[in-house]
């Protein structure tokens, strides 16, 4: 083409482009899809075609195709844009929720706002931006192994079983459910066996067996391929078993492509294919690593290597058909995003502006950051507070009025965030005194301020202290983006303990002498261990990173406006001696499941205002492998107020003292609302997967044998609840 004729296509609007092209086959949207980008592919240069393999896809003007960016994020709404949007609480803080049905709505909220943006862009010809496109790269559905990750806090937690229906619930609400067309693509990530640390990331080897691989490190990535059909997946920063992940080809090609028929795009993390020759010192140089980073299965980069294909091809490397394979992913994600057909004939083209921050996304954010509070104490029923008895309030901590905090990282910003200094003072600043002092850091003490003598002093005057404190995005996250170097307890976004930073308890520890009523209320994406505070405060409210609303949803909990029934996705450990190295990738005493030591907080606890009784569980005596299984039980209010419970079913297998087999093993979960004294049926199936074990090569298998079941609102022998049992029959069955 000539230089003046791209000039002028350059020049042209959008409709001007599509104009020029709209006789091109693969324009015509009554063509089979694969003839549609046989005849795109056909009219490719191999230089247009590896510049579209990265991130930053340039336009091609000659043939129509705007520039488009992959790179955008939706971790708990759209992240990133200059636009104000609607922000929910931080992935682990939903996942806190056990509503898998909120998460659906919240990932549809999220597409719906997004696509609003993106049908602007479009329209204008401006789709090369940075965090504008349609190509979310979330859920981060990584096992929250080890509680000092700092990226802990983007995952749905611990567990293998709940990260992988939390993560199916906002694959959906981000993909939508038209039979062509995609709303948005997800992406799974980090693949695989990635949980830190994050200072070493670029060049760590994880090494697990064939059975911790497929127990914990593999279902919820299994989940999202096998049964949701995500159509993204993002290879992970490290090694794996000595091969970077970009460039694996057990994960890329065995797993992913031939055994779980994975039919969408890879994408790397950013700068992971940079590695392979510089951090993980596995290739010669970035030519080789392009070429077998792309032989493995990474179709896109996330930087600006795969121009080197080029030079990849010239030396014999890879051929063109090869980097043909890859770009075909690219263009189906791209057709079925409707890039290349007529908007009218697009469903989700329509979505205006008037749905960013609209009220129904407003509401469903603050009722997320409700149904995520955990009461972890509540001594002498402190909690919830009787506001017609209290006269001042002396509220302190770091948090109580810090906006930033509740935002977490990956995050959009809204048009108002409500700390709970400003839900107190509208609710309550004609009636209550409230006595506002931050009185120290996050980690440290604040210049000038009084010491904490004084502040106690001052908050004796009080009828109650609430404390907010705990941490933030600035010092657990990823690595660059939390820098705490210096501070005890943090190191290159993980954190090195679990103890709420230290001046924090010395501050306390004064205001517990004061005799008032202290109750702390913490934020933070992961646990803290609370040796002192668990002995010696009130009451104790985990509330994560409750995002735009959180404050309002905090103050609900303290006085009583909402009964919390959160519970926690983590296990909360005694103290930093309990856990093994964090470089030990080994789940052998890890987690709910593997954890052989007492606990502060297990994972699935949570407190209520109200108590619930559980009938005992009903199912089938008997069983044939291959077969599901039904059961059922009735869950009674049996307290003073109406609140949600967390109906939660557990799977128990003898343990043979030969293969290693879960304590227990969550396997069924309902958020369901009672009235006080209303009763409800609850319903189970359990399916040959849910009712087998990993054996040590790997295989799911149902096997026959005694198998009890625990329903209760917690882990068994922990909360109220029951067993039943079921005798399996038959041969073993393989699931896969």
């Amino acid at each position: 083409m000539k230089l003046n004729q791209i000039l002028i296509c350059a020049l042209l609007p959008l409709g001007g482009l599509m104009a020029q092209t709209a006789d091109y086959p693969f324009r015509n949207t009554r063509l089979p899809l694969e003839e549609r980008i046989d005849d795109l592919l056909s009219r490719l240069t191999l230089e247009e075609k590896v510049q579209m393999m990265k991130h930053e896809s340039p336009a091609v003007p000659r043939l129509g195709i705007l520039a488009y960016n992959w790179w955008n994020e939706a971790l708990h709404g759209v992240a990133r844009t200059q636009e104000k949007v609607t922000v929910f609480p931080q992935a682990i803080g939903m996942a806190a929720t056990f509503d898998t049905e909120a998460l659906r709505t919240m990932g549809d909220m999220t597409s719906t706002e997004g696509r609003a943006l993106f049908n602007e862009d479009l329209k204008a010809g401006k789709t090369g931006e940075i965090y504008r496109g349609l190509t979310y790269w979330t859920p981060n559905v990584n096992i929250f192994r080890d509680p000092r990750w700092g990226r802990g806090q983007e995952t749905y937690g611990e567990d293998p079983y709940l990260t992988a229906k939390m993560g199916a619930a906002i694959v959906q609400g981000l993909e939508g459910d038209d039979p062509f067309y995609l709303k948005a693509a997800a992406c799974a990530k980090h693949y695989a066996v990635h949980s830190g640390p994050e200072g070493i990331r670029h060049e760590f080897d994880s090494r697990v067996t064939a059975y911790d691989l497929w127990d914990t490190y593999l279902p919820a990535f299994r989940e999202l391929v096998v049964k949701e059909k995500v159509h993204g997946v993002m290879c992970a920063y490290n090694r794996f078993n000595g091969e970077p992940c970009c460039g694996n080809n057990e994960l890329l090609q065995d797993i992913l492509r031939n055994q779980w028929h994975f039919e969408g795009y890879v994408t790397s993390d950013c700068g992971a294919v940079y590695d392979f020759a510089h951090y993980h010192k596995t290739h010669v140089d970035d030519t080789e690593a392009v070429a077998d980073a792309v032989l493995s299965g990474t179709d896109l980069e996330c930087g600006n290597l795969y121009p080197r294909l080029i030079q990849a091809v010239a030396q014999g490397l890879i051929t063109e058909k090869e980097i043909n394979v890859s770009l075909r992913r690219l263009l189906e994600i791209q057709f079925r995003l409707g890039f290349y057909d007529p908007q009218e004939q697009v469903p989700y083209s329509n979505i205006g502006r008037e749905v960013i921050e609209c009220e129904a996304h407003r509401q469903h954010a603050y009722r997320m950051a409700q149904e995520s509070m955990v009461l972890l104490k509540n001594e002498k029923n402190t909690l919830p507070l009787d506001a017609d008895k209290l006269k001042r309030i002396a509220l302190i901590g770091p948090n109580m009025n810090n906006e930033q905090t509740l935002l977490a990282n990956y995050f959009g910003v809204p048009s108002e965030i409500i700390t709970p200094y400003e839900s107190l003072s509208r609710r309550f600043g004609g009636q209550i005194v409230i006595d506002t002092l931050t009185g120290v850091g996050i980690v440290d003490k604040l210049p000038d301020a009084p010491s904490f003598s004084e502040i106690a002093a001052r908050a004796k005057k009080a009828d109650v202290i609430i404390f907010v404190g705990g941490i933030s995005a600035d010092y657990e996250g990823e690595a660059g983006d939390a820098g705490a170097a210096g501070y005890a307890g943090f190191a290159s976004g993980d954190r090195t303990s679990m103890a709420l930073p230290s001046v924090q308890t010395e501050l306390l520890k004064e205001l517990d002498k004061t005799g008032k009523p202290l109750v702390v209320v913490n934020m933070s994406g992961s646990v803290m261990s609370f040796d002192w505070e668990s002995r010696h405060v009130d009451a104790i409210l985990q509330a994560w990173y409750g995002g735009q609303a959180a404050g309002d949803a905090i103050v609900d909990v303290l006085f009583g406006d909402y009964n919390p029934a959160g519970r926690m996705p983590l296990t909360t450990y005694m103290n930093d001696e309990d856990l093994p190295p964090f470089e030990d990738y080994s789940m052998a005493n890890r987690t709910y499941r593997y954890y052989k030591g007492d606990v502060r907080y297990p994972f699935g606890y949570g407190l209520s205002y109200t108590t619930f009784r559980y009938a005992e569980p009903q199912n089938a005596a008997t069983l044939q492998t291959g077969e599901p299984l039904q059961v059922t039980t009735t869950v009674t209010n049996t307290g003073n107020r109406a609140g949600d419970e967390v109906v939660q079913l557990y799977v128990i297998h003898p343990q043979n003292g030969q293969t290693r087999v879960p304590k227990c093993a969550l396997k069924g979960f309902q958020r369901i609302h009672l009235a006080k004294g209303e009763s409800k049926e609850v319903s189970f199936i359990l399916t040959p997967e849910e009712l087998g074990l990993v054996n040590q090569d790997g295989n799911l298998v149902e096997r026959a044998g005694k198998v009890d079941i625990y329903i209760g609102g917690g882990q068994p022998y922990l909360s109220e609840g029951d067993f039943s049992s079921v005798e399996i029959q038959g041969d073993n069955y393989t699931v896969y």
